[in-house]
């Protein structure tokens, strides 16, 4: 994989999403079982509904959704998601080393429900802004976006909101409403850094 100085220069952002994105998702997400929608929500509804391990779903619907954005997004975006994917992987294994570093947020679900889209809408909207993905979610949004000419925002609530919808048949409603509010302000905010991405390319060309 060649890298050129613009990667060189994006590569420094892509790195400090991941690293925003991985540590709330050990020390929130991970700590009070905060559920997802999107892939990894994907992954745990066929679990739960025919037995199949999120090992094996997950790498299959990651893979789907990268070859489609190479398709749809072109070859800069595989790269930066390769990118973006293993950076994300490096943190968070580190955060695991080092253990929680965070009050831990159990017994205050709301809270730690806000926390954990904070940290997920400012993480994924830093990396989507650089031209990464982290995982498939973010790449499925984006294609969407791309394909409806719907705002990114609305597209990563949407496929959040009908897997959390699905996982009501095996998880509680007072926890789909906690993970509505996740997936609610990370969507926003996810949305409002992509946006603001693209309007300070828009200036610059000008």
């Amino acid at each position: 994989m060649l890298l050129t100085k613009n990667d060189l220069k994006r590569i420094p952002v892509l790195m400090l999403g991941t690293a925003i994105l991985a540590f709330g998702l050990f020390n929130i997400h991970n700590r009070t079982h905060i559920t997802e929608g999107g892939v990894l929500g994907a992954t745990l509804l066929l679990q739960n509904w025919f037995n199949i391990t999120p090992g094996i779903t997950g790498i299959l619907i990651d893979s789907v959704c990268y070859i489609l954005g190479f398709r749809i997004l072109g070859k800069n975006f595989l790269k930066y998601a390769l990118i973006s994917s293993a950076g994300f992987s490096l943190f968070y294994n580190i955060f695991e080393h080092l253990g929680y570093m965070l009050p831990d947020l159990s017994n205050q679900p709301l809270i730690a429900a806000v926390a954990g889209g904070l940290f997920v809408g400012v993480g994924v909207g830093i990396i989507v802004r650089a031209g990464g993905a982290s995982g498939g979610d973010d790449a499925l949004a984006l294609i969407l976006s791309k394909v409806t000419k719907r705002p990114i925002a609305q597209m990563y609530f949407f496929t959040d909101f009908v897997i959390l919808m699905l996982s009501l048949t095996y998880i509680p409603p007072f926890k789909i409403i906690c993970s509505l509010i996740t997936v609610t302000l990370s969507s926003f905010l996810i949305g409002k850094f992509y946006d603001y991405g693209k309007s300070s390319q828009i200036n610059a060309a000008e």
